[in-house]
């Protein structure tokens, strides 16, 4: 059984295609009845080309140049073929091509990876998702330097290289921060590293995807929300101070309408509609997803809408609400949670829950229209937010029991194709 391979290299010149009487060489590699041509990007007069012997033919300085880059062509070919031989790779003449050429994909490094994806993503995806990619790269770079790494070549990451730098993001504390993260957030960050890997992999820079045994798992979390008395608690109390009441106005206009804290900044009066029953409707595209949403106001929030229509913050900036950041409400929030009493803690987001949960679904919303409202293109992304509260199980256990008391006092009567046997 044969297991060598057979390896040469030949020149030709591509006469076909030869302009001003010149044409270009190439070299041929050949390996087990395999052929590709590789360009040298040199020209050769037609007249001077030797077709049986691939030289130049003559002794002037151009024929004796030409001749050497040639032989120095030969050599570096035949010395790739030995180097990836050396290595124990599967050949081929695309990889010989490639190392001759300086594009080896073994040579991609990591930090080189994380700079092509971070051009790739810029102005594609969200500032918020981004911003994350980002933070994950900050934390990758970290870990590098943590294990005395500049960079890695893209070939020796592996399983182990995972465990790895879990076990590192599971030991680091975030500065100002009180404890390390959590569970789902170390996940979250591998999930991340996870799709930079995978594009290297699509992009044949990697032969196999290190992540191919590994399984993200994530435990699961209660996401908090407003209660119906909560969110009137919230809505009737009288504030002070004139920054708290906005805040409080802007996350109400949220748990009325689900749209997120970065959509609702950015609206402008020419985000207002007005449907086919001449009410007032919200139009928008997530930033986050670029998902159309069409959100029909209701009462509450059209008021709010109002308050706010003659604002001088409102006048200037041209939104609908005067604008803040979302650092700023999620602070003051922290306040007017103290002020109602509540002891949860109080975060803009919890508006979309509250509006899934408390607002809708409580009130016999189908889901699929909620997740319309919230601009989701899974309806498991809304499950997510979406609890079933006890009170609606309780509703629903009571139209049980009348739908069975209603069956149990019909009278049964026999079914007319069926005869009764005495």
């Amino acid at each position: 059984m044969r297991t060598t391979k057979t390896f040469s290299i030949q020149f030709w010149a591509d006469t076909r295609k030869a302009s001003q009487g010149e044409a270009l060489v190439y070299a041929r590699i050949t390996m087990d009845q395999k052929r590709l041509s590789v360009s040298l990007k040199r020209k050769v007069p037609i007249e001077l080309w030797d077709s049986q012997n691939k030289r130049v033919l003559g002794n002037s300085l151009m024929a004796k140049q030409l001749n050497q880059y040639l032989d120095l062509a030969k050599s570096q070919l035949y010395q790739s073929y030995l180097e990836l031989k050396a290595a124990d790779k599967m050949l081929t003449t695309q990889m010989i091509k490639d190392y001759f050429m300086g594009e080896d994909t073994s040579s991609k490094t990591l930090i080189y990876l994380l700079d092509y994806h971070n051009q790739k993503i810029n102005g594609t995806l969200a500032r918020g998702t981004i911003k994350n990619f980002k933070i994950t790269e900050g934390y990758v770079r970290k870990f590098l330097k943590a294990n005395k790494h500049k960079d890695i070549y893209l070939s020796r990451l592996n399983y182990k290289f995972i465990c790895d730098f879990e076990s590192y993001l599971f030991q680091y504390y975030p500065e100002g921060h009180p404890r390390a993260m959590s569970h789902n957030t170390v996940m979250k960050h591998i999930q991340r590293l996870r799709k930079i890997i995978r594009l290297a992999y699509q992009l044949e820079w990697l032969d196999k995807d290190p992540f191919r045994r590994w399984k993200t798992t994530f435990e699961k979390t209660e996401r908090e929300f407003l209660s119906e008395n909560e969110l009137a608690n919230v809505a009737s109390y009288e504030f002070v101070n004139e920054r708290l009441e906005r805040v409080r106005d802007l996350f109400l206009f949220s748990c009325y309408t689900g749209i997120s804290y970065a959509d609702l900044v950015n609206l402008t009066p020419k985000n207002i509609w007005l449907g086919d029953d001449s009410k007032k409707w919200i139009v928008t595209n997530r930033q986050k997803t670029n998902t159309r949403v069409k959100v029909p106001l209701m009462p509450a929030a059209s008021d709010l809408l109002e308050k706010y229509e003659d604002h001088p913050m409102s006048q200037v900036s041209g939104t609908l609400f005067p604008p803040i950041t979302n650092e700023r409400a999620n602070l003051y929030l922290k306040d007017i949670a103290e002020a109602c009493g509540l002891t949860k803690n109080l975060t803009f987001h919890m508006a979309r829950h509250t509006f899934a949960t408390t607002v809708t679904l409580s009130n016999g919303m189908p889901i699929e229209t909620v997740s319309k409202l919230l601009g989701h293109t899974k309806i498991a992304t809304t499950q997510i937010y979406a609890r079933i509260l006890d009170k609606k199980v309780e509703e629903d256990m009571y139209k049980l029991q009348e739908v069975l008391q209603t069956k149990n006092t019909v009278p049964k009567r026999p079914s007319p194709n069926l005869k009764i046997i005495r």
